[in-house]
């Protein structure tokens, strides 16, 4: 049971990690400057 608890809190937090980086990056996206943060999202994926 504990291990399972282990695998949800890890899944949860890099699930969590991973939107706030999205919902972060969304907002400030100037509409000239869009293929660098293309570019940076793409080194953001494992």
């Amino acid at each position: 049971i504990s291990w399972l608890l282990l695998f949800i809190m890890f899944s949860m937090s890099l699930i969590m990690f991973c939107s706030m980086n999205y919902f972060i990056s969304m907002p400030s996206t100037p509409l000239s400057s869009n293929e660098d943060i293309s570019k940076n999202s793409l080194d953001w994926k494992w």
